[in-house]
């Protein structure tokens, strides 16, 4: 049976996720709370992980009950600077002018965040919904970086997936999208998806999650690697390249308001 076995959302657009058990769907169609927050600069233009790698060092944690934020900057084997680890804690709602003077320090630069409640702040407008992968699929990623190897979490982190399914063999999710310009229905849950395309990657997933660090010749392993598994019923026509990994998707907003949960079971539309 394949099922649902993790949910992941990132309530700050390129900062780190939060686990949870379930999640409702939002007004838009998204999962509530998922990329609610973007950083922005004085034009208005994310300050994300593609152009600003510092973005790693900046760890984040939350307790979305109190609608808290946790931030704490990465410094590795920094022992004569403890100081520089101090965690700071703000109000997503009450503190967030705030908050966004402690990212415009650490940016160097004047930044502000953004909110969108309806939909987040996704990548692929036309594609809206939460991402998708299985558990086997990342494993077989995984293997392929062997020196150095990089760890099953890195690998996760490196692809920030919004939803991981369980009881599949590698790249099953390949099988949830079809022709451009066509959708292919699914379920998880009482939950109805449109599986859209192959999300195209971008930088961030060649650097380390919490350094920023490169991996050598990280993309052009994994492109090799992809074209080499990729599974014989997969739409081809949508590999212009093969960086490529993760299903993108659309929730119909008729959806809002539906709850989705750990264990909820995946099937795919007659």
């Amino acid at each position: 049976m394949v099922s649902l076995s993790k949910i992941l959302i990132f309530p700050i657009k390129s900062l780190d996720p939060v686990s949870l058990n379930e999640i409702e769907i939002s007004s838009g169609g998204a999962l509530k709370g998922d990329r609610e927050f973007a950083i922005v600069d004085r034009h208005g233009k994310y300050i994300n992980a593609k152009l600003y790698p510092q973005i790693h060092l900046i760890r984040a944690s939350y307790n979305l009950a109190d609608r808290q934020i946790h931030l704490q900057i990465h410094h590795q084997n920094d022992r004569q600077n403890q100081e520089k680890n101090e965690v700071f804690t703000f109000n997503l709602d009450r503190e967030r002018e705030l908050l966004a003077n402690w990212l415009s320090e650490f940016f160097g630069q004047p930044v502000e965040l953004r909110q969108n409640v309806a939909n987040g702040f996704p990548d692929d407008l036309e594609a809206w919904g939460p991402t998708v992968v299985s558990e086997a699929s990342l494993k077989t990623v995984q293997s392929w970086y062997e020196e150095p190897n990089i760890d099953l979490e890195q690998i996760r982190r490196r692809f920030r997936t919004n939803l991981e399914i369980s009881g599949t063999a590698p790249f099953w999710e390949d099988r949830l999208f079809t022709k451009s310009g066509e959708t292919v229905p699914f379920r998880i849950g009482s939950i109805q998806f449109l599986g859209v395309n192959p999300c195209q990657r971008c930088p961030v997933p060649t650097r380390d999650a919490d350094t920023g660090e490169i991996y050598p010749k990280f993309q052009k392993i994994f492109s090799s690697q992809r074209a080499a598994t990729l599974p014989d019923n997969v739409e081809r026509s949508r590999f212009n390249h093969f960086y490529r990994f993760t299903l993108n998707t659309r929730i119909p907003v008729t959806e809002a308001g539906k709850v989705l949960k750990l264990g909820d079971s995946l099937l795919v539309s007659p």
